[in-house]
């Protein structure tokens, strides 16, 4: 996100833009890919919700939270890029706010890896995730990316 400084997060956070709803999809590699047609999507806030839930020293993926809306939702699949925009959105509001912090530090993307659109970037939450005790590996030689070590061990079950 560009701006970061100049946006108010916390609105953001809490205008549903009517969601929840759902859609149905008919491109076939869409269906294939997601394992059905029902895509929800969920609102900024529910994603909060949830990674308000992972106490200290577990972790969630955004793959895992785009399951469980859509195991709760009855649908096939929860909407990916909204996910995403929306946990970045949940990330920044908590940094805006003095107090009632989100641990937005312990949502990691697919495969453990660190998201470089916190706020601080990869450098900070690679701190957050040291002070709970997981250790940070480096992966890659010119395209740098850095993944929780063994993060299956410290998943949080929703």
């Amino acid at each position: 996100m560009a701006n970061e400084n100049k946006k108010d997060f916390n609105a953001m956070l809490n205008d549903s833009k009517d969601m929840p709803k759902f859609q149905t999809i008919t491109d076939e590699k869409s269906i294939e890919k997601y394992g059905g047609d029902r895509m929800y999507f969920a609102p900024p806030i529910e994603y909060d919700k949830v990674m308000r839930l992972v106490p200290f020293g577990k972790l969630l993926t955004i793959g895992i939270i785009r399951e469980y809306f859509a195991e709760q939702n009855g649908a096939d699949f929860t909407e990916p890029i909204t996910a995403g925009i929306f946990i970045s959105i949940a990330a920044w509001a908590s940094y805006q706010r003095a107090d009632n912090k989100t641990p937005f530090w312990r949502t990691l993307k697919a495969n453990g890896e660190l998201n470089a659109k916190y706020p601080g970037g990869v450098e900070e939450q690679k701190k957050m995730l040291e002070k709970e005790g997981h250790t940070i590996i480096q992966k890659g030689r010119k395209n740098l990316r850095y993944y929780v070590k063994n993060y299956e061990d410290a998943l949080f079950s929703l």
